[in-house]
């Protein structure tokens, strides 16, 4: 098992989000966040005193809350933003590329795989069945108050509870970001014999903005898409004209992934 250290220069080269890309995708999101619309229309119902506008308040909330709240929209539009599912088949990769995210810290600062873990599963999977030879598994601490817990740390220790030998992985525990995953991943990649194309791993709801990305950062990499919503399968059925609160969390992490999207394409 190889834990690659970055030095502090190469923090500096390959660091990341300059502060406004960084700030403009934060404060975009939040503008853009459907219940922040809804709560703000509802509050001006209240304290209008007019009548009619406050009826069409109401009544345009009410709109706004069945439409993000309504699986069939979502299907649609996942259906056209996720990336297709790839079989490698016999194509062989020297690595796999695994993007953090998969893991999440308890109170106590101990790691456990969250809802994302089917990255983690797939990526064992395309190592165990001689797909690609190698793992590379980038991820830090993304949070803004970052504890001293690393989600590449936690991933060393589990791969090495399934006996996959350590020759065969590269942990990256310095990535905070997407962007940094790929400025990170590069830099440790460049030290190594391994070429590419490598075998990237993510979310599918992800993997759009990861692409672009990786191509500007010069890495050449093969789309492995998972981890898709349950929103996307399945034929339509009377339960799906009912509104689901697990959509509106959905829709808020792809309105996210939309927000990187169009932050990556400006960067």
């Amino acid at each position: 098992m190889v834990t690659w250290l970055i030095n502090k220069n190469e923090l500096i080269c390959t660091a990341i989000i300059k502060p406004m890309y960084f700030i403009l995708s934060k404060v975009l999101y939040i503008l853009i966040l459907p219940f922040l619309w809804i709560f703000g229309m509802l509050v001006y119902a209240i304290f209008t005193k007019k009548p009619k506008r406050a009826r069409k308040l109401l009544i345009t909330s009410v709109i706004i809350l069945y439409f993000f709240g309504n699986p069939i929209p979502m299907r649609l539009y996942s259906n056209m933003w996720d990336i297709k599912a790839y079989n490698p088949g016999n194509n062989k990769f020297s690595s796999i590329i695994l993007l953090g995210g998969f893991v999440s810290e308890d109170a106590t600062g101990h790691g456990f795989f969250n809802n994302a873990a089917d990255r983690y599963t797939e990526a064992v999977k395309l190592l165990q069945n001689g797909t690609a030879s190698h793992l590379l598994v980038t991820g830090g601490n993304g949070n803004l108050n970052p504890s001293g817990f690393r989600e590449g740390t936690f991933v060393q220790g589990e791969l090495r509870k399934l006996g996959i030998p350590d020759s065969a992985v590269l942990i990256e525990s310095n990535a905070r970001n997407t962007f940094e995953n790929a400025a990170f991943s590069k830099a440790i990649l460049q030290k190594t014999t391994l070429k590419p194309p490598y075998l990237l791993v993510t979310s599918a709801f992800h993997m759009r903005r990861s692409l672009l990305i990786f191509k500007k950062a010069g890495i050449p990499v093969v789309a492995y898409p998972c981890d898709y919503y349950k929103t996307n399968r399945g034929a339509i059925s009377f339960w799906d004209l009912l509104p689901d609160t697990v959509v509106y969390g959905t829709w808020n992490t792809y309105i996210k992934e939309l927000i990187g999207y169009i932050v990556a394409l400006l960067k």
